[in-house]
């Protein structure tokens, strides 16, 4: 694991735009979204791997467009994709612990889809010294405009301020 210099990719909402800096506290409405990521083949084998879900609508093509039903053919594990949360809020939060997820899972995201994860603060709670925040999260494909997932989570974080490392 290697830090890298990258500005946290925050949306400020109207409600929360009074501070331009990136660097401020996070705030209830503030969103952060990732830079775009394309699930390969390579990716969706490892994960059948690890996992034990060999469902072939994942791994077999032939069987995904015509069993599977999914006419662009196979499709990327929903958890897999559903991993750019917990990695999307640890990156600029070091030390967040994900505590829980609930996922609807809207659209299919194809091999080699490019995808956008967004977290957006939606009530933040002190908790001793650690803050207790509730996120919606989506992703996107098809450059932002179709919803693949939709969700909620929430995590434990030890700060509100953004890190200005990100984890890659």
């Amino acid at each position: 694991m290697r830090l890298a210099r990258a500005a946290p990719l925050l949306v400020r909402t109207a409600a929360t735009a009074a501070t331009a800096d990136p660097a401020a506290a996070l705030k209830a409405g503030d969103a952060l979204r990732s830079r775009p990521r394309r699930f390969t083949e390579d990716d969706v084998a490892a994960y059948a791997g690890v996992s034990g879900d060999r469902n072939p609508v994942h791994l077999d093509d032939a069987f995904a467009r015509g069993a599977g039903g999914f006419q662009s053919g196979r499709v990327v594990h929903g958890m897999l994709v559903a991993s750019l949360f917990p990695a999307l809020i640890a990156s600029h939060f070091p030390g967040a612990v994900y505590a829980s997820q609930s996922l609807k899972f809207s659209a299919p995201v194809y091999v080699g889809d490019e995808v956008v994860a967004q977290v957006q603060a939606l009530q933040i709670k002190a908790a001793g010294a650690r803050h207790i925040v509730k996120f919606a999260t989506k992703c996107f494909t098809d450059d932002e405009e179709t919803l693949a997932i939709d969700g909620e989570a929430i995590a434990f974080l030890p700060t509100l301020k953004l890190c200005t490392e990100a984890i890659e």
